[in-house]
């Protein structure tokens, strides 16, 4: 059973490639993050930046002080949309980055050459944009930035190959090139968080930690796959194969809380996704993710969400 997996579907995803470059040093720009959600991607919460490196240096540096090197093979993602600079060498000025989106959204990913004339830097950037609710499942935890390499293995260099295919072709008019170029870029941003997670230290808490461990993750997997069943302890434990007190340990050390009250956060989660995308009334919504009572949906939705389903709606429901 696989709790990333359940997770990742469980939220509504996107993902694009939008610039593909080869600058040579000195250069840099300036990328928004999150404050550019609402141009490259209308409607999404939180949007999630990354570069992939094919060939030469760069670094990329959060709040002047934060810097990552970058080599040929790396790619990098800053989870929470943090604004950053990415560069090589120390150029008098960054690159206006205006011009860039402008040719993103006119469907254009062929090759923008600038810079100083030195080494050559050849990479992609993209992102990946999702629901906030990922804020409590593989994004928790995560560090402003993490980087892996894609090299080395059967599986890193396929994707990196398949990419370096898509941006070269860029100048086609083969139909289907920005949908393939969309979910290259999700399967990079997936694969760059499997490793991530593979690595994390031995004693490390949080999601991806504890959907790592045989046990939670099973757990795990079970409660993002059927939400609304009537989930005992003594059933968890059954279909994960461990006693009822392994469970409630694991569940304490990787999360920090038991898996009734993880259950009852994720069932809210989902509800409040309904109440903001759909009409279905709030009886009809506290059925279908678990709750035989409105009125007890009611409480535990505005203890979660400081107001009750029907305010909520109001205020953060499609327009």
């Amino acid at each position: 059973m696989d709790a990333l997996s359940e997770a990742l579907k469980a939220v509504h995803m996107t993902g694009a490639i939008f610039f593909n470059a080869e600058f040579t040093k000195p250069w840099g720009f300036e990328a928004a993050g999150q404050r550019a959600a609402p141009v490259l991607a209308p409607g999404t919460e939180r949007l999630m930046p990354y570069h992939l490196v094919i060939e030469g240096e760069a670094q990329l540096c959060i709040d002047g002080t934060t810097r990552v090197g970058l080599g040929a093979g790396d790619v990098i993602v800053v989870p929470h949309g943090d604004t950053h600079i990415l560069c090589n060498g120390s150029p008098s000025g960054l690159i206006d980055t205006a011009s860039l989106l402008a040719k993103f959204l006119a469907g254009d990913v062929s090759v923008t050459r600038l810079g100083g004339g030195g080494a050559a830097t050849r990479f992609v950037c993209g992102y990946f944009g999702c629901e906030r609710q990922a804020e409590r499942l593989f994004l928790a935890g995560l560090p402003s930035m993490f980087r892996m390499n894609l090299r080395g293995d059967a599986a890193g260099e396929w994707l990196e190959t398949s990419i370096r295919h898509l941006v070269t072709e860029a100048g086609s008019a083969r139909p289907g090139r920005m949908a393939l170029l969309s979910k290259m870029a999700e399967a990079l941003f997936i694969e760059t968080l499997r490793r991530y997670m593979e690595q994390l230290p031995a004693g490390q808490t949080g999601w991806l930690a504890a959907a790592r461990d045989p046990v939670v993750g099973a757990v795990l997997a079970l409660l993002h796959r059927e939400p609304c069943h009537p989930w005992t302890t003594s059933e968890l434990a059954s279909r994960a194969g461990a006693s009822r007190s392994v469970i409630a340990e694991r569940f304490a050390r990787f999360l920090g809380e038991p898996p009734h009250a993880y259950l009852i956060r994720w069932r809210l989660q989902l509800a409040a996704r309904l109440l903001e995308t759909t009409r279905k009334t709030v009886g009809r919504i506290a059925g279908e993710v678990g709750y035989e009572s409105e009125a007890a949906f009611n409480r535990a939705f505005k203890r979660e969400f400081g107001a009750p389903p029907a305010q909520y709606r109001r205020d953060f429901g499609a327009r």
